[in-house]
């Protein structure tokens, strides 16, 4: 599903118009994306967080010139579905 796919889809549940839709889910995106840039989680009971992780320090190779390389820690944005959410998912996805 695409932001277009979810766009439309809110239309036509809501009413609402799409371009009304559209500005309403990309300033959705751009307020969770701004949070996680200062440093803020972001929680959305029944549905799920946008939480940020942090990556330890590790090292690496450089394949092409054989050698070891360290990998500073860093942060990372990640998604934690709420409880509910992943229930309803194993219940309702059919396993291919």
């Amino acid at each position: 599903m695409t932001k277009a796919d979810i766009v439309s889809k809110i239309s036509d549940k809501s009413g609402i118009e799409k371009g009304d839709v559209l500005e309403t889910v990309e300033a959705f995106m751009e307020v969770v994306k701004d949070a996680l840039e200062q440093g803020d989680n972001v929680y959305l009971r029944g549905f799920g967080s946008f939480i940020i992780k942090t990556r330890a320090e590790k090292t690496g190779r450089n394949i092409s010139k054989n050698t070891t390389i360290k990998i500073p820690s860093h942060n990372i944005p990640a998604f934690k579905p709420a409880k509910t959410f992943t229930e309803g998912v194993k219940k309702n996805v059919l396993v291919k």
